[in-house]
């Protein structure tokens, strides 16, 4: 059931985004220029195994909540993680497949975005150089593209043309390694690479090692060149997924997945080196039950951090302390649905949209910005096998 919305209420929180978009409020999550008063847009990556089409587009209402579909890209297949170029002009996605143009490898493809519409357009794809890509981002200046291979256990680098085009890969870094979960850790297995703040420094999780590799990224040519030390170990049995940076860019906070912990380091913003702080539980000490982490998100405000549990079927959330990175555990909030895969917090911080990969459906919660609990806002959005969320302002 959709709860009511005071009137007194909205109107004030309207007034609020429009002054928002008046005063052009700069977005450093997302490097937007402004918020249109009182709406964002999400595209919805997913699997298409099921009866998912491709990618999805919503509307999201920053007064109720509500999401919106607007448009659906068909015919791309897994397009399970996206990113957009800094201009909003371009969009990519991996396609997280084994095989691709009959090469162990999977694919990345390149769209224009409609600045009308915000519809996609395919413009070409290029293979990843390693099978099953799970993790794409862009670089600041809109010039480079960087994917984390799973299966292929390595990253690659492609340049992007003046059309939005991808070009032919600048750079390929295979990793070697494994760790204690024969299950899971037979190898090595990249799952994200993250580039910092200041574009100088990519981190990138590598699962099956217990490695978070560490790189200076040369922003001329594409290339990764190895930081000194290029590596921090994480305790064996982790398995480093996900990364996410505080606002103030001196500490790093990575999600462990077969563990369900997130540890906390403090990042030199001169070298990239990361020193281990904290590591805590995403779980409530009484769980028995069988569980994967899955997403990590920094609040806007940077008081607040939030970790995806798949299995308890939760958002754990911790309030940061801004001096040392501290993590103090609030709460956990049931994702209403099953899987939570990614999770991401509107740029404004009033919303957190969840992806429940098992139970289609996005679910919409409040995010309180003075205590850091989440509360669900009433509305849900059936998308199927949805997995990744990407925020962007309208077009038009």
């Amino acid at each position: 059931m959709i709860p009511k919305v005071d009137n007194a209420s909205s109107r004030r929180k309207f007034l609020k985004f429009a002054g928002l978009g008046a005063l052009g409020l700069t977005l450093s999550e997302l490097s937007f220029a402004r918020v249109r008063a009182g709406e964002l847009l999400v595209y919805v990556g997913t699997y298409t195994t099921g009866k998912s089409e491709g990618i999805y587009l919503y509307r999201l209402n920053l007064v109720s909540g509500e999401l919106k579909h607007a448009a659906t890209t068909k015919g791309v297949t897994n397009p399970s993680f996206l990113t957009l170029t800094p201009n909003r002009r371009y969009l990519y996605a991996v396609n997280e497949v084994e095989d691709f143009a009959g090469s162990k490898s999977g694919a990345v493809s390149a769209f224009a975005v409609d600045q009308r519409t915000g519809d996609l357009r395919l413009l070409n794809q290029q293979a990843t150089l390693g099978a099953n890509p799970c993790y794409v981002d862009v670089d600041a200046s809109g010039r480079f593209v960087l994917i984390a291979n799973y299966t292929g256990g390595n990253v690659t680098v492609f340049p992007l043309q003046r059309d939005g085009s991808l070009g032919e890969a600048t750079d390929m870094k295979q990793y070697q390694g494994s760790s204690i979960n024969r299950d899971r850790q037979e190898a090595s297995h990249a799952h994200c690479i993250v580039l910092d703040p200041t574009n100088q420094f990519a981190y990138s999780c590598d699962l099956g090692a217990d490695k978070i590799m560490i790189f200076r990224f040369d922003a001329r040519s594409g290339k990764l060149l190895a930081g000194t030390p290029p590596w921090v170990q994480v305790k064996p049995g982790s398995g480093p997924r996900h990364l996410a940076f505080h606002s103030s860019g001196k500490f790093v906070f990575i999600l462990n997945e077969l563990h369900s912990t997130v540890t906390a380091f403090e990042r030199n913003p001169e070298n990239g080196n990361l020193k281990e702080l904290q590591t805590l539980t995403t779980l409530p000490k009484d769980f028995t039950g069988t569980n994967t982490g899955a997403d990590i998100h920094v609040s806007p405000n940077g008081r607040f951090l939030y970790c995806s549990n798949r299995g308890h079927d939760s958002i754990a959330a911790f309030a940061i302390n801004p001096r040392d990175a501290h993590l103090t555990f609030i709460s956990h909030e049931s994702t209403r649905g099953m899987t939570p895969r990614n999770f991401a917090i509107d740029p404004t911080g009033e919303f957190l949209l969840v992806a429940n990969q098992k139970s289609d459906s996005i679910v919409v919660f409040r995010l309180d910005q003075t205590t850091g609990r989440l509360n669900a806002a009433g509305q849900v959005a059936q998308v199927p096998a949805p997995v990744c969320l990407k925020f962007t302002q309208p077009f038009g």
